[in-house]
C-alpha cells in the first residue's frame, strides 16, 4: 500500500509499463473489488487501485461530501506519485468520480471507463433514500443498513451459481467504517448530471454494464454511449451491478481494449505503405 499527502491509499494491482489504468471502486467497497479484473488485464497493462475517501484505508481528513473533492484528491494523489495521465475506470460510485475527474482534470484523463454506473443525477426518491441510509448509519454507528446490499448488487445468475460472492462482498462491506459509508451516500446524493462531460470529452470511452444490472441498467449505459464522442458498449452476460466481480475476465477485456484505443491514439500504428526507405546514392 502507498499513501500520500492527498489522503488516498493506492495499490499496484497489476505490474506493467506506460499509461496506467486507475481503478475506482463502487459503494460500499474498496479497491479489493478490482483485484481479479486487474489480474485479468492484457499483459503489460499497469493497474493502480485507489481507496476513495473514507473507504478502505483512505481517511476523510475533514473532506466535505462532494464528489468534486474526491476527483481532486484522486488527481492530486496520482500527480504526487508521478503519473502524468491515466485511463480512469470506475464502477458505480467510482464511475461518478471518474466523470467528475474528466470534467475537472481533462488533461489527466486520456481514456474513460464507466462500468455499471450512470451519468445522470439521482431522482428525488433515490436521493432521499441515500440520505435516509446515511442518517441511519450515522445515528446508529452501524453498517446494518447496507449489509443486505450483496443481494441487490449481484445479478440473478450470481445468486444462483456464484453463491461464494455473497460472503466475499459482505466481508468487504463489513471492513468499511460507518462514517465513510454515510459520507459516501451524502456525496453521491449531491452529485449533478454529468452527461455533458461525455459530450465534450475528447478521449475514447468504454461503457460496460452487466446484462442483469438492475441498479444502473442497460438503458443508462446506452444513454452514456450515445452521448460520448467516441463510445463503445460492452454488455456482460449473466452479470449484475458487480460485473467486475461476477465476470472479471470480460470486464478486463473491455478495459484492455480501451487502453489499446488510447495507445493507438498516442502512437498510431504504421502501415506498410507508410514506410519509405531512405534513398540510396
Amino acid at each position: 500500500m502507498t499513501t500520500t499527502s492527498a489522503l488516498l491509499a493506492t495499490y499496484p494491482l497489476r505490474e506493467g509499463a506506460g499509461t496506467p489504468v486507475v481503478l475506482l471502486h463502487g459503494f460500499p467497497l474498496d479497491h479489493r473489488m478490482w483485484a481479479a479484473a486487474a489480474q485479468a488485464l492484457p499483459e503489460g497493462v499497469r493497474a493502480i487501485g485507489v481507496d476513495l475517501p473514507g473507504q478502505g484505508h483512505s481517511d476523510l481528513g475533514g473532506m466535505p461530501p462532494r464528489l468534486e473533492d474526491v476527483a481532486d484528491a484522486v488527481h492530486r494523489t496520482m500527480r504526487e506519485q508521478g503519473e502524468g495521465n491515466a485511463v480512469v475506470v470506475g464502477l458505480s460510485m467510482g464511475g461518478y468520480v471518474a466523470l467528475a475527474l474528466a470534467e475537472r482534470h481533462p488533461g489527466f484523463v486520456v481514456g474513460l471507463g464507466l462500468v455499471d454506473t450512470k451519468s445522470t443525477a439521482d431522482l428525488d426518491a433515490a436521493r432521499a433514500n441515500r440520505l435516509r441510509i446515511a442518517t441511519a448509519v450515522t445515528e446508529g454507528q452501524t453498517l446494518d443498513p447496507v449489509l443486505s446490499m450483496p443481494g441487490t448488487l449481484l445479478g440473478p445468475t450470481s445468486v444462483e451459481k456464484r453463491r461464494n460472492l455473497f460472503p466475499l462482498l459482505e466481508s468487504w462491506i463489513r471492513a468499511q467504517s460507518p462514517t465513510g459509508v454515510a459520507w459516501a451516500q451524502r456525496a453521491m446524493a449531491a452529485r449533478p448530471d454529468r452527461t455533458e462531460v461525455l459530450r465534450t470529452f475528447d478521449g475514447p470511452v468504454s461503457v460496460v454494464v452487466g446484462a442483469e444490472d438492475q441498479v444502473t441498467p442497460l438503458v443508462e449505459a446506452e444513454h452514456m454511449v450515445h452521448a460520448a464522442r467516441d463510445g463503445a458498449l460492452t454488455v456482460v452476460p449473466a452479470a449484475g451491478h458487480m460485473s467486475a466481480v461476477e465476470d472479471p475476465a470480460t470486464v478486463a477485456a473491455a478495459i484492455g481494449l480501451l487502453h489499446r484505443r488510447v495507445s493507438e491514439r498516442t502512437n498510431p500504428p504504421r502501415w506498410p505503405w507508410q514506410y519509405r526507405p531512405a534513398p540510396t546514392t
